[in-house]
């Protein structure tokens, strides 16, 4: 197999979760791309509509599951879904999320369960799922796991993540923790950490803090709606069949000083 074609998706089925904007809706795009079957999944159905809309503008035809990750009962339904459509979960891209900010010594307790549950909870049993009832029977699959720079260093002066800088580090190491476990599967278990990207969830604290960030970063950049496309498609690929349990920051470099 040459280089080019370890890196084609062609006829794989994805789910990528919080996939309706952001992040989520530019991978899903990278996915697609590359041949990819993509399921995408959110908690509101009209902004998976106008994902749909926008992934169809770009030649991806992408099914959409309305599903609420916090509710962690329904995890189940959302794969029954997936799996009535296509048969299997080939890739599954770990990327819904929360954040909160709040001082520690005034973290609301609810802000804590609620970054926790969809960060690190839902992940969990999401890929337990996936895993037991597609990838495990297949002897294969690829897990991708949307982590961030956050879970590699503590919080800069005046930002207050408490939640989120810990649950990031916990996904790094649940992605370590289960490549060790299921390699035996055949199954590739990775993780990318995100730098600062505009986004809904980054706004407020870029219109802060963005200049500063910027200045910081080796490249002088924030990134952008193709940054992450990359480094997901050879995650999710043939391209790194050989690895596993390892973690990507793509940062601009802020993540090396």
């Amino acid at each position: 197999m040459g280089i080019r074609e370890r890196f084609r998706l062609d006829g794989r089925v994805a789910l990528v979760t919080g996939g309706s904007r952001g992040l989520g809706l530019q991978m899903a795009e990278a996915l697609g791309e590359m041949g990819c079957k993509v399921v995408i999944s959110a908690r509101k159905a009209d902004e998976l509509d106008e994902a749909q809309t926008h992934l169809k503008r770009h030649g991806v035809e992408a099914k959409t599951v309305v599903s609420d990750l916090q509710q962690i009962e329904r995890i189940p339904a959302l794969v029954d879904d997936v799996l009535a459509a296509h048969g299997r979960i080939d890739i599954l891209v770990n990327n819904a999320g929360a954040t909160w900010g709040a001082p520690t010594e005034d973290y609301p307790d609810a802000a804590w369960h609620k970054v926790m549950n969809l960060n690190v909870n839902a992940p969990f049993f999401l890929t337990r799922e996936v895993g037991r009832r597609s990838m495990i029977p297949r002897r294969g699959g690829k897990i991708v796991n949307i982590a961030s720079i956050a879970g590699l260093r503590g919080m800069g002066r005046g930002v207050h993540t408490i939640a989120y800088n810990t649950s990031k580090a916990a996904m790094i190491n649940f992605t370590r923790a289960l490549a060790s476990e299921w390699g035996r599967y055949g199954i590739n278990v990775n993780a990318i950490c995100p730098g600062f990207f505009p986004s809904k969830m980054s706004a407020g604290l870029l219109d802060t803090i963005g200049d500063e960030v910027i200045r910081r970063t080796p490249l002088q950049r924030l990134g952008d709606d193709d940054d992450l496309k990359g480094a997901l498609v050879y995650f999710a690929s043939d391209a790194s069949r050989h690895v596993t349990g390892q973690y990507l920051a793509v940062d601009g470099g802020r993540s090396a000083i």
